[in-house]
């Protein structure tokens, strides 16, 4: 079945919303993307409206097109967003699919001020002298990505007992991505590793900045991949709180944005002069035997009952 249909999205220009998030998941979410292949067909256009919104924010203030104020793009995002949570209709697709998601979830406007608020803090030159400082930061870039995608996942208790491990799965993908992205990070003026951390190494911005192979460097790199991966247990702990048919998309989510952390460890950790990618053919072999026991589930379950 049609994911939209079996969403029960049937008015043409939201079902148009929904497919064009659809294909901004499809096209820069590649990995997560394959994950939420994971989920039932009728969570799946949830899931893909809250990526274009979060990848259209942050479009904005990393490649922001020519001619553009990236501050005053956000604040017409922010406004866009008032008018979801007034109960209008936003005059951009990727809100409109946002909106309906909204009203279908219930999902709290809070989360989207502090996705919107550390979007705001990329626009300077960024650094942070500890992990508390970047804990803020990852809770409005991060922790409410996971909690957005909480009640889409459902659970089998109450919302906020599974809260936590939502919030480490947002963390967990975020670290990951900080650590695959150091170089180009550097590149837009900004540095997500806290500078205590990487002191304690030896490490100092000016030092990553140079982009010549180190030592230090390494056991720095070293030192926050397993302190990731401390992320992970915690985010993979939380896994079992959500609805059973929802756990392939999680668990798979995490072992392979997990396979990035594999892949820095195995080219030494040299994440300054390259990105990171987890091959293709890997990606497949995490993925496919959850997806053909969906696929049964869907098609042949679908059969059983078109033949009762």
């Amino acid at each position: 079945m049609n994911e939209l249909d079996a969403a029960g999205i049937t008015d043409p220009a939201l079902r148009d919303a929904y497919t064009g998030c659809r294909h901004i998941n499809a096209h820069y979410g590649r990995t997560f993307f394959l994950a939420t292949r994971l989920l039932p067909a009728r969570a799946r256009p949830a899931a893909h409206a809250l990526y274009g919104f979060a990848r259209m924010a942050d479009e904005l203030v990393d490649n922001p097109a020519p001619g553009t104020e990236p501050a005053a793009e956000l604040d017409r995002v922010a406004a866009m967003v008032d008018v979801v949570f007034a109960g209008g209709t936003p005059d951009d697709p990727v809100l409109v699919a946002l909106s309906d998601t909204v009203r279908r979830y219930g999902l709290a406007r809070d989360l989207f001020d502090a996705f919107l608020e550390s979007m705001r803090r990329d626009l300077e030159p960024v650094e942070y002298a500890t992990f508390a400082d970047l804990s803020e930061y990852m809770y409005g870039s991060a922790a409410v990505i996971g909690l957005q995608m909480l009640p889409v996942f459902g659970t089998i208790g109450p919302l906020a007992d599974a809260e936590p491990g939502a919030i480490a799965l947002g963390e967990a993908f975020q670290l990951t991505n900080f650590l695959r992205d150091v170089g180009e990070d550097l590149d837009r003026g900004r540095l997500y590793l806290p500078l205590d951390e990487l002191a304690a190494f030896g490490v100092s911005r000016e030092l990553l900045e140079r982009r010549r192979p180190d030592p230090r460097i390494r056991a720095a790199l070293a030192y926050f991949v397993a302190r990731t991966r401390a992320v992970y247990r915690r985010a993979e702990a939380g896994v079992g709180m959500l609805r059973p048919e929802s756990r392939p998309c999680a668990r798979t989510a995490l072992t392979l944005y997990g396979g990035i952390l594999d892949e820095i460890a195995a080219l030494d950790y040299d994440v300054l002069t390259r990105r990171v990618v987890v091959p293709k053919r890997r990606r497949l072999v995490v993925a496919l035997p959850p997806l053909a026991a969906v696929w049964a589930r869907e098609t042949l379950g679908t059969g059983r009952r078109l033949r009762s």
